[in-house]
C-alpha cells in the first residue's frame, strides 16, 4: 500500500512542489493538500494520512500549535518544513520535541529549485517517517552518576545520530555530570540549525556543550557538536586531544558523517573511547563503528524498541559492531559505568 501524505503549508507553491514530489514517488500517494491548520484537521480526520508534511510558519493557527494538539488528539508521524534562519531552527527543534519525526528546510534563495533538487531526499524522509516509531518522550530521570570517580584528558566518548536523534541526544547527555570526559557529536543538520541545537542543550545539560569550531583541545566536561557541513574529527596533539574540521565531500551520503567522526576516534584513540550510535535513517556509522569495535573500543548501539527510526543502528548491529544494545534511558548510565571500569584498570 501506497504511503498516503498530505501537505500542510500556507505557501502555493510550496504546496505546489512537495505535492508534484510526492505524486512522482511509487510509493507515496498524496491525499490532499491544505493552506492552514484548518483545513488541515479537517483532511487529517478525514483521509487519515500516514504522514503529514507541516509548515512551521502559517497564518491563524501556526504549525507548532496544530502539532501539539494533533499529536494529542490524533498521533500521526509529520515532518516539518522549516527556514534555514535562526527562529527555524528554534521553532524546528521545539516541534521535535512535541513529537515532530524529523524535519526538511527550505532554503534561503531559489525555494522551488532548491525542494526540488532535494526531492529525492524529501521522498527518503516521508517514507523514514512512515515507519517510525511515535510515543518515545524524554522522562525527567535521575542518574547514579553525579559525579565520575575516574576522569582525565585521555577518555572519550562520540555520540552519532540522525532521524530522531535530537531528542535522543539531549536524553543521554542531560545525565553526564559535571566531570564527564569529552563528549563529540555528530547529528545530521543544516548548518545554523546546529548553532541553535547546541545552545539549547548546553542550557538542559550539567556539562558544556558548544558547536565545534576546529582547533579546541578536548576538556572533560565539555561535549562539542559538529557544526552542519562540516566533518568532526578528532586528532592527537601530544597527551592531548584536538577537534578538527574537514570540509571534504559527504561520507555516507552525510556532511556531518558519523563514519568520519568515529574512524577518527578509532584511529586516534581507540580503547579510550566510546562509541554510541543512536536513532536514525540509513548506515551512517556502522562502517565507523566496527572500526571502532575493532581497535578496542567499547561501542554502544540503541535498541530497536526506543528508535524513532532503527536504521543506523540496525545496521551496526547487523555488522557485529556493537559491544552492547541498549534502550535509551539505560545509555548514559551504560557509558559511564564502562569508562569508570576503563579507568580502574578493567573492562565490562
Amino acid at each position: 500500500m501506497p504511503i498516503k501524505v498530505l501537505v500542510v503549508d500556507d505557501s502555493a507553491l510550496i504546496r505546489q512542489i512537495l505535492s508534484e514530489i510526492v505524486v512522482q514517488a511509487p510509493e507515496l500517494t498524496l491525499v490532499g493538500a491544505a493552506p492552514d491548520a484548518y483545513v488541515a484537521k479537517r483532511m487529517v480526520q478525514e483521509f487519515r494520512p500516514d504522514v503529514i508534511t507541516l509548515d512551521i510558519e502559517m497564518p491563524k493557527v501556526d504549525g507548532l500549535r496544530f502539532l501539539e494538539v494533533m499529536m494529542k488528539a490524533m498521533p500521526t508521524p509529520v515532518v516539518m518544513i522549516s527556514t534555514l534562519t535562526e527562529r527555524g531552527a528554534d521553532a524546528t527543534l521545539r516541534a521535535l520535541e512535541l513529537g515532530a519525526v524529523d524535519f526538511i528546510a527550505k532554503p534561503k534563495l531559489g525555494v522551488a529549485q532548491g525542494m526540488t533538487e532535494y526531492a529525492a531526499v524529501i521522498v527518503e524522509k516521508i517514507k523514514a517517517a512512515a515507519h517510525s516509531k511515535l510515543g518515545h518522550p524524554t522522562e525527567t530521570r535521575c542518574t547514579k552518576h553525579a559525579s565520575m570517580r575516574y576522569t582525565g584528558t585521555e577518555k572519550l566518548i562520540g555520540i552519532g545520530a540522525s532521524t530522531g536523534g535530537t531528542e535522543a541526544i539531549k536524553d543521554v547527555i542531560m545525565h553526564f555530570p559535571r566531570n564527564a570526559p569529552a563528549t563529540i557529536i555528530s547529528q545530521h543538520m543544516p548548518p545554523g540549525f546546529t548553532t541553535t541545537y547546541a545552545r539549547r542543550l548546553d542550557s538542559l545539560c550539567e556539562i558544556t556543550v558548544r558547536e565545534a569550531q576546529g582547533g579546541e583541545r578536548l576538556l572533560p566536561g565539555f561535549a562539542y557538536l559538529a557544526p552542519g557541513n562540516k566533518h568532526l574529527k578528532v586528532e592527537r596533539s601530544g597527551a592531548d586531544y584536538r577537534l578538527t574540521l574537514d570540509d571534504g565531500p559527504k561520507v555516507s551520503g552525510h556532511k556531518p558523517s558519523v563514519d568520519v567522526m568515529f574512524n577518527s576516534l578509532a584511529e586516534h584513540a581507540g580503547a579510550n573511547a566510546v562509541g554510541v550510535l543512536l536513532t536514525g535513517m540509513g548506515r551512517d556509522g556502522a562502517k565507523g563503528m566496527k572500526n571502532m569495535h575493532t581497535k578496542g573500543s567499547v561501542t554502544f548501539c540503541q535498541d530497536e524498541k526506543t528508535c524513532v527510526v532503527y536504521g543506523m543502528p540496525k545496521t551496526a548491529v547487523e555488522m557485529k559492531a556493537a559491544s552492547f544494545i541498549k534502550p535509551l534511558d539505560e545509555i548514559s548510565d551504560a557509558i559511564l559505568d564502562t569508562l569508570e571500569a576503563i579507568g580502574a584498570g578493567s573492562r565490562l
